[in-house]
């Protein structure tokens, strides 16, 4: 394989996917600022039937995106099936919260003049997506970019390029100029050369909080580009006065365990009141063991399938033997049922007595339980972070809530339900090391567009009364 070739597995069966080369960082931002000026251009009902012919064209291929979603990530074919629907989906959202988030506005002003408030779109910008939704993350920032009027150059992760390059077919087959809509291949080099490239206006970023903070870093010294970063969570979810044990169990493994816990919400860390611990653990073990982890497309089907790889599978296996090193005891040890291949079973690990846990995003299906004697000790738990993306409480003890809401510090704040399964109808977001307070999905229309503000009158009338002398 050559140095610009790219090749894409299946992490459930490890056969060969797709094959193809790098891209040209240069010559791709080159053809998206030369097209972005006339799309921007157009009214904003011509790019709005563009975007809807889109979701006609991913509705019309919605098996074929889906079994590729599948294929190239390993996540169970139902799953795929739900991530194509909210790509579908995003569109009619994206046009409400246009119309909501940026609207032109005039507002009445003295003398017969008035202040006029519209928005413009920034330029080029590109997008760096993840692989764990490969289609509906980076969907989510450029749907609403290309509504603005933005042209996009957007490189997927070198994990999940075939869907990438699906998901900018459907867009070009729709109709939305291919030369405002560009698909930049590559690995870690590429990514780099993008978001350091001068001829774009901004950059929309999902992925690791690492990354995230170096390109927060990087453009610290260029005040005049956006940066968007929707970064991972350390995320808590607090279990106090809950009597239902069977519903909470089944939220907690929802939480932690869908998409083999590849979801920034996914819940990391269990923390419970010790007096129903023994009772809450037993049925949630129960629960899991009962959990089918397959291959995307097998009968019955599985609740979750492989992480991405076999590198992401060593590395939290040794993350795994690293807490119990550190004194953690394990509930559920994380095993490899199939030897060359990167299935991992549901893990749990009890961390209460550890000296020091370390706040780190463990990327896949591990479950650290702590065990809390007040709920005060909770929520104190429930902050031990640098992150704050996703929290949840488990209670039918409104004041409870009332004081978890008020005290918790995350962008999302659930109650009774999982940490994950965010509406797209809403903002997502979150704070410290989660993000940089551009929450994307509802909000998204805030970053891709900014405001210009108009003092206008139809005639030029002016007068200085004082500090003149006389003529």
């Amino acid at each position: 394989m050559s140095a610009s070739e790219l090749l894409s597995f299946e992490p459930a069966t490890n056969a060969e996917l797709w094959r193809g080369q790098s891209g040209d960082v240069d010559a791709e931002v080159a053809i998206a600022r030369e097209s972005w000026a006339s799309w921007a251009s157009r009214p904003l009902a011509y790019r709005t039937e563009a975007l809807r012919r889109f979701a006609n064209v991913v509705r019309r291929r919605a098996d074929a995106f889906a079994d590729l979603i599948a294929r190239e990530t390993g996540k169970p074919l139902w799953e795929a099936h739900t991530e194509v629907e909210t790509v579908i989906a995003k569109v009619d959202i994206s046009v409400k919260a246009y119309a909501e988030r940026t609207a032109q506005r005039r507002l009445d002003a003295p003398m017969g003049s008035r202040i006029a408030l519209r928005h413009k779109p920034h330029g080029v910008l590109a997008v760096l997506g993840p692989y764990n939704f490969p289609a509906h993350l980076p969907n989510g920032h450029i749907v609403p970019a290309l509504l603005a009027g933005n042209a996009v150059v957007f490189k997927p992760s070198e994990k999940t390029p075939a869907v990438g390059q699906f998901l900018v077919s459907c867009f070009h087959e729709s109709g939305v100029p291919e030369g405002c809509v560009r698909l930049l291949l590559g690995g870690p080099d590429e990514g780099k050369a993008l978001a350091a490239h001068d001829g774009i206006d901004g950059l929309l970023f999902t992925g690791s909080a690492r990354t995230g903070i170096a390109l927060n870093r990087a453009f610290a010294n260029r005040p005049e580009k956006i940066l968007a970063l929707e970064m991972g969570g350390n995320n808590p979810i607090v279990v106090w006065e809950s009597p239902d044990i069977h519903s909470a169990a089944v939220i907690i493994a929802q939480s932690a365990f869908m998409s083999a816990g590849q979801r920034c919400t996914a819940a990391r860390r269990l923390i419970v009141d010790e007096r129903v611990h023994d009772q809450l653990i037993d049925t949630l073990n129960t629960l899991v063991g009962r959990m089918i982890v397959d291959e995307p497309h097998a009968k019955p089907a599985p609740f979750m399938g492989p992480v991405i790889d076999n590198e992401s599978a060593d590395q939290l296996s040794e993350s795994f033997l690293e807490l119990m090193i550190r004194g953690g005891r394990p509930i559920r040890h994380l095993e490899r049922p199939k030897a060359g291949l990167p299935f991992l079973l549901p893990a749990m690990i009890d961390t209460t007595d550890m000296a020091e846990r370390p706040d780190i995003e463990l990327f896949g299906p591990i479950l650290q339980v702590i065990r809390a004697k007040t709920f005060e000790d909770a929520i104190t738990e429930a902050n031990n972070t640098r992150y704050g993306l996703s929290a949840t409480l488990l209670s039918q003890n409104p004041a409870l809530y009332d004081q978890f809401w008020a005290n918790a510090r995350a962008g999302i704040v659930n109650w009774n339900k999982p940490t994950n399964g965010a509406s797209s109808g809403a903002p997502f977001g979150g704070i410290g090391w989660s993000g940089n307070h551009r929450p994307s999905a509802y909000y998204a229309a805030d970053y891709c567009a900014y405001p210009v503000v108009s003092s206008e009158a139809e005639q030029a009338r002016a007068s200085i009364g004082v500090g003149l002398r006389d003529a």
